[in-house]
């Protein structure tokens, strides 16, 4: 069996790619997706409906349109890693690690130590919490190879 496993959160670094080349030299039985993480290409994501004068209902249609992705990966997703960064909010992150928990979808979080508080309510309903990417793929190796 293939984990389905969705990456969520921050873009602005490299981790998505050193948990899918971690997955990878260890052969794991892992399909990553993840959200549009192009951030102009997600921005201008509803700009097909019409242009808007207003950024709000810009951004409105744009995360409607992204949410089509976003929603489907995580309902189809057996485990969904949830990263918050430093340098920016991703409300959009918080937003899917709720999604998750009202969905009742296992996911990780990965952060660092210095925002441990404002994520308390977010990392209480984690299955775990990472700080490095290397331990991402540490536990989805246990819980993907383990009879």
């Amino acid at each position: 069996m293939a984990w389905r496993v969705y990456l969520s959160g921050e873009i602005h670094t490299d981790w998505r790619d050193r948990i899918r080349n971690g997955a990878a030299e260890r052969d794991l039985p892992v399909a990553f997706t993840s959200p549009v993480t192009d951030h102009d290409a997600s921005d201008a994501a509803g700009d097909v409906l019409g242009k808007e004068d207003s950024g709000f209902w810009r951004d409105h249609k744009s995360a409607k349109v992204n949410a089509i992705r976003t929603q489907s990966l995580i309902e189809a997703a057996d485990i969904v890693v949830v990263r918050f960064g430093e340098q920016y909010k991703q409300w959009n992150a918080a937003f899917d690690a709720g999604y998750c928990a009202a969905l009742g979808k296992p996911y990780i979080t990965l952060h660092g130590e210095e925002i441990i508080h404002p994520l308390k309510e977010v990392d209480a309903s984690a299955m775990a919490w990472a700080q490095t990417p290397q331990q991402v793929v540490e536990i989805l190796q246990y819980v993907t190879t383990k009879d």
